[in-house]
């Protein structure tokens, strides 16, 4: 079974978090706003992310998730980049939880624009995720 990486981004950082991970999974990162963003095919993992904009996360990332199949993806790993605090994580894994799709307890955070080193410790985490 394949897994995915959606992402939503306006600053770019979200992006070249999603873009590492997808890297490291051999899979494309693609913007929720792409025409190709939808899940049509069953995923083991979908990695999802986004940022905290004005308290919330964005709406594109919001009615994408939204859209989802919960019997298209068995699982969800969340990550988030942001400058101010974590949030973006609880409020992207309530709107999965309402969508009844299963999100892991690992998480990727990057504090701001995500270095080197915090893109190969994420590749790697990925990896291992979906060898589970």
């Amino acid at each position: 079974m394949a897994n995915a990486v959606r992402y939503y981004s306006r600053s770019g950082n979200t992006r070249v978090a999603a873009e590492a991970i997808a890297k490291a999974i051999k899979e494309e990162a693609v913007s929720v706003d792409e025409k190709d963003a939808a899940i049509k095919e069953p995923v083991n993992i979908l990695f999802i992310g986004g940022a905290l904009y004005a308290y919330g996360i964005d709406d594109h990332l919001k009615t994408y998730i939204q859209s989802l199949d919960k019997n298209l993806v068995k699982n969800a790993v969340i990550f988030s980049t942001s400058w101010i605090s974590k949030h973006a994580i609880d409020l992207i894994r309530n709107e999965l939880n309402h969508r009844g799709i299963p999100v892991c307890k690992e998480t990727f955070y990057f504090r701001g624009k995500p270095g080197e080193k915090q893109l190969q410790e994420a590749a790697k985490k990925a990896v291992s995720l979906v060898q589970c």
